[in-house]
């Protein structure tokens, strides 16, 4: 999401505020979907599956969100593994609060 038009939206799903985005119920299914492929990937069902194909997601987009979810996760996890940091340029307001964990400097402690 770039643009102007979209920087609601976008800040909302920085925060993990899927409720304040403006997103379609077949891209916030899809947004949870991606959570659970990104957190704990082990418990995705056929029913989260099921539920994409019902909101009009083929096949091959699932796949390709799938293929997109683990290959961001590779990233960050070589970025942690190594201490790459982006400059603060890039995050003028620190981590979004939805990547935060509680190691993280400055994290929400109720996350």
């Amino acid at each position: 999401m770039q643009g102007e038009q979209y920087h609601g939206a976008a800040q909302a799903l920085r925060d993990g505020d899927l409720d304040a985005a403006a997103v379609t119920p077949a891209e916030r299914r899809l947004l949870e979907f991606v959570e659970t492929v990104t957190r704990h990937a082990y418990r995705v069902t056929d029913a989260q599956v099921e539920g994409l194909r019902e909101a009009g997601w083929t096949d091959p987009q699932i796949a390709e969100t799938v293929y997109d979810a683990a290959l961001f996760s590779m990233f960050v996890r070589l970025a942690d593994a190594f201490d790459i940091h982006p400059p603060a340029m890039y995050e003028p307001d620190g981590i979004p609060s939805a990547v935060r964990t509680s190691s993280d400097p400055g994290a929400d402690p109720a996350r």
